[in-house]
């Protein structure tokens, strides 16, 4: 028998707004210590010198992680012209080095390449796994990899303020798996002088706002209070992206037995995934035929 996780069955989404040199997991767990909770996970891993939004999803919420995983994000970042490091960030070591500076009409022009459906190369220290290890660990010993370039959709790249001649400010919106290190080093080789990010914070996640989050301070001043708790976003916050059916006292049983049930929708196209509701709560996601939901995830009343 496996052993049973202690702390309270508690579901549903905190919005944490994550300082500056703490891992994502490290984040998580402080979490779920200050709530008791049993289970707990997030949507979107933020590198530990990022800060910003990260959706923490307590209980039965984990289920709905895949959704804020695939929505659009936003973010704001500073990047640094003049040198390319191994990290692509501020924490690596200089690789490269520049004195060529471009004119903020050069950048903005070369950031339309890098907007819509783009092909993008991770950078060596990332989590992207190379036959069966994490990058980062290979690139902590030395080794340059070949890493395969993956598809991204970026809906916005902007210039968002140029403080200095080695400097600029710059705001995206992209879907799920981008870096932004490697638009910050590419954006450097495509201007010729070699760049990499100085700063970054994301600013919104799907649904959920930087801006709305708790701070570590925050939630470790009123940790395990009921207080606490009245931060907790219902886990249906996170079904935001999908159609919503009703499903019907008569079908409650089946759906949360993981079985095909009917439910009442209307102008839903035959296969697409929806979340069923019952009294405004989740019951179910899965596909609609026709007038059955046949359901992938249930959620534990």
């Amino acid at each position: 028998m496996g052993r049973r996780k202690s702390g309270r069955n508690i579901s549903g989404w905190l919005i944490v707004d994550k300082p500056a040199g703490l891992t994502s997991t490290t984040v998580v767990n402080k979490v779920r210590w200050a709530l008791n909770a049993n289970k707990a996970g997030h949507a979107g891993t933020l590198d530990p010198d990022a800060t910003g939004v990260l959706a923490i999803a307590l209980g039965e919420a984990t289920k709905t992680v895949p959704y804020i995983t695939d929505a659009l994000k936003a973010y704001v970042f500073t990047i640094r012209f003049g040198q390319a490091t191994n990290t692509d960030d501020a924490e690596g070591e200089v690789i490269a080095e520049s004195d060529l500076r471009p004119t903020d009409d050069e950048i903005k022009a070369a950031l339309g390449r890098f907007v819509g459906d783009i092909m993008q190369v991770p950078p060596q220290f990332s989590a992207v796994k190379i036959d069966g290890e994490r990058a980062y660990k290979r690139a902590r010993d030395g080794e340059t990899m070949e890493i395969a370039a993956r598809p991204l959709w970026v809906e916005s790249l902007l210039l968002d303020d140029r403080p200095d001649a080695d400097h600029v400010t710059l705001e995206m919106v992209c879907g799920k798996g981008g870096y932004v290190r490697s638009i910050a080093r590419d954006l450097g080789e495509a201007l010729g002088c070699h760049a990499h990010v100085r700063e970054l914070r994301r600013i919104w996640s799907g649904p959920f706002k930087a801006a709305d989050g708790l701070t570590l301070e925050q939630i470790d001043a009123i940790a395990r209070t009921d207080e606490l708790d009245t931060h907790v976003e219902p886990l249906e916050v996170g079904l935001a992206d999908l159609p919503r059916v009703t499903c019907p006292t008569a079908s409650l049983t089946a759906l949360r037995n993981g079985n095909a049930a009917t439910v009442i929708a209307s102008g839903i196209d035959y296969g697409t995934e929806v979340w069923a509701a019952h009294e405004g709560r989740a019951v179910a996601v899965g596909r609609l035929m026709g007038s059955e939901l046949h359901p992938a995830r249930v959620f534990v009343a």
